[in-house]
């Protein structure tokens, strides 16, 4: 019975402690998502200037009527734009993690609010007054 109220106690201020970490991350976690989502927008234009180029240089390759062997050039893009999609898709993924543990945090939040207000726990403090 003791250890029962000892951790009725307890809660709140895990709760308090929770809800105060995630003010403290909040931020954090939407200006890196904001990070990652123009990252993303860099990748895409960054994958269509290499495509423009790519083709560019095998049209060249095609009109040139000194024979410039361009195909090493135009593979290495084509590897560049491999890896620039690589990257995009762990930023995507890394994004859509962030969103979810974000989207779960605020849940969790909103859960553990709604049960310390309806058992009279949650006390609002006077504004100026820690």
């Amino acid at each position: 019975m003791a250890a029962l109220a000892m951790e009725d106690a307890a809660a709140p201020e895990e709760d308090a402690m929770a809800a105060g970490l995630l003010d403290l991350l909040k931020p954090s976690v939407q200006q890196l998502d904001l990070h990652v989502h123009s990252m993303r927008e860099s990748q895409v234009e960054l994958r269509e200037h290499i495509d423009n180029l790519a083709s560019e240089l095998g049209r060249i390759n095609e009109h040139q009527k000194v024979a410039l062997d361009l195909d090493p050039y135009v593979k290495k893009l084509l590897n560049a734009r491999r890896r620039v999609v690589l990257v995009n898709n762990i930023l995507q993924n890394a994004q859509e993690r962030l969103r979810r543990l974000n989207h779960n945090v605020a849940k969790e939040t909103a859960r553990r609010k709604t049960m310390l207000e309806a058992s009279g726990a949650f006390i609002t403090r006077p504004a100026g007054k820690p």
